[in-house]
């Protein structure tokens, strides 16, 4: 049974700036109320106003019961109790005349805090507001300011609550509330006074970053809240597992826009802190660390950083359930914010992701140590030996969208190499990339350090990294041509492009179709938004008119995959003309063309592809030939679905991405990739002297 606690109706929130009650406002307020009620929400307000309300019209009495001569007098503040007592009948006549229009019932409930010190009480509250909820009843909660002992809460915030804020956090957590909502007239906490242009708003709070960095402004202008006291009921309420959301009750639903899960308000959470790095740095001071500690890494044992694998392997696992459900709102925000389907799929982490995340690896943890490994000896002279050793690249930066099980990939393979890294996800993914991270970070040791591993906050961090040639080695975007395009033309940093994977499969006259099908069905269906899913099928001319090719037709569009043809195909197969060759769908739909011979599905392939990987599918093993040697991209395939382009499927462990860059790595980048080489010499006090004292051998020696 899900409660959600939608304190406070905040004083600001239902009166005028004159003191009069905002009935568009609350008559809102209480819309939003009726539809969660009709959806099934168990909802409790917490409502404040009374003092107001009761103010406005006991200054109405005074008025009429004065003499003129009575109104030249200095006017005496009206006592505050004395409002709230007059304000409450009023403010609750007007709550059940408005739920009586939606035909809602609601219910009224008068605390005050010693109230809250009896045991018996508590219970029976706790089974009173249960039966209400049960016959769909709106409880609708005050503190009992008439009789209320507190009368400085900001001094004196000694007992069990003090105002509607507390009490909302009280109610929240003994009737174990799934949300707390507190409404406010500002949008929710911002670093200073809202009126200030400097002053930002904080999307989620966090107690170490923020408890000492915020300026609070003056409390509510009626009652006894303010900015402060919500803070301190949120974190309260917070610390003890419900989440809280300060946000705004002027802005149009924002209640039902909180529970749909689109970021508005501030958000309190308790494990807020997992999400944000505490202590915000500058983009070489992040960059700078990581080679700090990627120097640290090298430096360990073959066997500790083995280890330091094994252990995010086993953090991963314990923490799956948390990092599932982080998840769970990127995608639902990303489907709230109309993403495209294609997209929602790569970002959504599927049932068993993670232990298939955690035991890829494991595999890299046991696979041998590519730190150091001497590729090559050479006898210089007598006594002087050359050694070419492999070598981590130093600290990488890493632009990837969508998907965040890629930082998983990318950050062990990261560690495997004894690389510095520097990650920039999509937004989308934001929740998950966050979240990924703590638990990485959190597992690494502190002889290295978490910074080994930065995650980039802002998309505006981006050009100053780029600007880094110093201190950064190599950037490898995972994205579209213009993401690469951009990157390469913003840095001096050399750039392992990752761009379109455009891949074609192409079906030789000689191929057995039964094969073919299958190859053909695998390579689009079993994963489309991924890069090496197959975009294009190129058909030889002579299987125009046969049963095998239509079979594979039919199969495809029953699957629901959509055909476009090119000139010939659109015509012979009756199907809509594609737009381009040169097109990526990443969905259920691929480009479908006929050719004349493998040299022109070859040239196709050269003109309208990405280099990224292509497959041909055909018995004439000499065909076959002349297809492998002459396609000129980075993974090319015989009789083999393009999806097998994994750096998992390949052995390499993982993959940062598949690069279709000639330099430095071509096609799934792994842990190879992700290293350099260097030279050790080792002599016996030889020196050169213009060569006169050195006989050069020149002599390979075993490794």
């Amino acid at each position: 049974m899900l409660v959600v606690q939608l304190p406070n109706v905040g004083t600001a929130v239902v009166t005028r700036a004159d003191g009069r009650l905002a009935l568009g406002r609350l008559g809102a307020l209480c819309e939003q109320i009726k539809t969660l009620n009709s959806q099934g929400y168990e909802v409790i307000v917490v409502s404040s106003g009374a003092v107001g309300l009761g103010r406005q019209r006991l200054r109405f009495r005074r008025l009429v019961n004065s003499s003129f001569a009575d109104l030249q007098k200095p006017q005496v503040e009206l006592d505050g109790k004395a409002c709230a007592a007059v304000g409450q009948n009023s403010l609750m006549a007007l709550y059940d005349t408005l739920f009586t229009q939606l035909d809602i019932t609601s219910a009224q409930l008068l605390v005050t805090d010693n109230d809250f010190r009896d045991r018996d009480f508590r219970n029976q509250l706790s089974e009173t507001v249960k039966s209400l909820l049960a016959l769909k009843v709106i409880p609708i909660f005050n503190e009992n300011d008439a009789v209320s002992t507190r009368e400085a809460p900001y001094e004196d915030s000694s007992g069990i609550f003090w105002d509607n804020d507390s009490l909302a956090a009280l109610l929240a957590l003994e009737l174990k509330a799934d949300l707390l909502v507190l409404l406010s007239d500002v949008e929710g906490l911002y670093s200073g006074p809202p009126s200030d242009p400097n002053s930002k708003l904080i999307h989620t709070y966090i107690k170490e970053k923020h408890q000492g960095e915020i300026t609070f402004g003056d409390k509510s202008r009626v009652g006894r809240g303010g900015m402060t006291a919500k803070v301190k009921a949120a974190v309260s309420a917070a610390s003890a597992g419900i989440p809280v959301v300060i946000t705004s009750g002027f802005a149009v639903e924002n209640i039902i826009k909180v529970l749909q899960g689109e970021c508005i308000g501030t958000l309190f959470h308790q494990n807020a802190h997992l999400w944000a790095p505490i202590k915000e740095i500058g983009a070489r001071e992040m960059a700078v660390s990581a080679r700090e500690s990627s120097r640290r890494l090298q430096a360990l044992s073959s066997h500790d950083r083995r280890k330091i694998l094994l252990d995010i392997a086993d953090a991963l696992e314990a923490n799956e359930k948390l990092i599932n459900s982080e998840n769970e709102v990127d995608v639902a925000s990303a489907r709230q914010a109309g993403y495209e389907k294609s997209l929602i799929a790569r970002l959504a982490l599927k049932p068993g992701k993670i232990s298939s995340l955690a035991n890829s690896i494991r595999v890299l943890a046991n696979m041998e140590d590519p730190i150091g490994r001497v590729l090559k000896r050479t006898q210089l002279a007598d006594g002087l030996v050359l050694e070419k050793t492999s070598s981590p690249l130093g600290v990488l930066l890493i632009v990837f969208e969508s998907r965040p099980d890629a930082l998983v990939q990318i950050a062990s393979l990261a560690i495997r190499s004894g690389n510095g890294l520097l990650l920039k996800g999509g937004k989308e993914a934001k929740r998950s990339n966050a979240i990924l991270h703590k638990v990485i970070t959190t597992a690494i040791p502190e002889n290295v350090g978490g910074k080994l591993i930065g995650l980039v906050a802002s998309r505006d961090e981006i050009p100053d990294l780029l600007k880094l040639d110093d201190v950064i080695d190599l950037v490898i975007p995972r994205g579209s041509n213009k993401l690469v395009s951009q990157i390469k033309n913003s840095t001096k940093i050399p750039v392992l492009g990752h761009a379109d994977g455009i891949c074609h499969v192409y079906v030789d006259k000689s191929a057995n179709m039964d094969m073919a099908k299958k190859i053909v069905l695998d390579a689009k269906v079993d994963y489309p938004a991924v890069c090496n899913a197959m975009e294009t099928l190129l058909v030889h001319k002579d299987l125009v008119h046969t049963e095998g090719l239509n079979e594979i037709i039919v199969d495809l569009q029953t699957e629901g995959v959509t055909l476009y043809g090119g000139p010939r195909a659109s015509s012979l197969l009756n199907i809509p003309e594609a737009r381009s060759f040169h097109h990526e769908y990443n969905s259920m739909a691929c480009t479908v063309e006929f050719v004349d011979d493998v040299y022109a599905a070859i040239n196709h392939i050269h003109q309208h592809g990405s280099a990224h990987t292509d497959c041909i599918i055909a018995e004439d093993h000499e065909v076959a030939e002349v297809f492998l040697r002459q396609v000129d991209s980075a993974a090319v395939f015989h009789n083999a679905s393009t999806r097998f382009c994994d750096g998992a499927r390949f052995g390499l462990g993982a993959e940062v991405g598949v690069s279709t860059s000639r330099i430095h790595a071509r096609g799934p980048v792994g842990v190879e990739g992700l290293l350099t080489t260097r030279w050790i010499l080792r002599g016996s006090g030889q020196v050169v002297d213009g060569d006169k004292g050195v006989v050069y051998t020149h002599k390979d020696l075993a490794n």
